[in-house]
């Protein structure tokens, strides 16, 4: 009987998330992949296919397990971005893939596809058949403080990072996702829904 790989695609998956959150799908390298997960290159390739197939699973992963880490209500917007904003700050790598796989991979694979596709819907009976637009913004005021540059956010009172700094980037993120609410329900309402 052949040993058992779950252990083998277990440190294979966690160092290709490292891997990939750090240098993205064209910087990624699968030397260093097995190296991280003490395998051999061949391992990687049989249990997972090309790199471009394992950097589409560790991204469909991660969405899955965010979406499961952070849970998504459409009945309390700025409570779910303000747990999505802490669960990025506390998450950086999370940020990066995403930010990787939206550069690198335009297409959505059905995966990624399949994570949104609940939310939009729970947002479009709500707001009109608005679902992906209002999570589009949501999503934006979410990650804005991370993706601004780092020039704009040398201009912050406090350091960028630190926790008081993060606190008030919060605070306005949240009230911004309640204006987003009004504005949604609103504009649904001016259409007669």
């Amino acid at each position: 009987m052949p040993p058992d790989a779950t252990d083998t695609k277990r440190r294979i998956l966690l160092a290709a998330g490292d891997e990939f959150s750090e240098f993205g799908l064209a910087g990624a390298r699968i030397d260093r992949i097995a190296d991280r997960a003490k395998v051999n290159k061949r391992s990687i390739y049989v249990h997972f296919g090309p790199k471009e197939e394992l950097f589409d699973l560790v991204v469909a992963r991660t969405l899955s397990a965010m979406s499961e880490d952070v849970p998504f209500t459409a009945d309390d917007l700025p409570g779910y971005a303000g747990a999505l904003f802490d669960y990025l700050m506390a998450t950086p790598a999370v940020l990066r893939l995403i930010t990787w796989a939206g550069l690198e991979r335009p297409d959505a694979t059905d995966a990624e596809f399949q994570t949104y596709e609940p939310k939009v819907v729970g947002l479009n009976e709500k707001y009109d058949r608005s679902g992906a637009d209002v999570l589009a913004l949501l999503l934006g005021l979410v990650t804005a403080w991370p993706a601004a540059s780092p020039a704009l956010r040398s201009h912050a009172s406090q350091s960028p990072w630190s926790k008081s700094r993060l606190r008030t980037h919060r605070a306005l993120m949240v009230a911004s996702v309640e204006a987003l609410v009004e504005v949604a329900r609103q504009t649904a309402s001016a259409r007669g829904n």
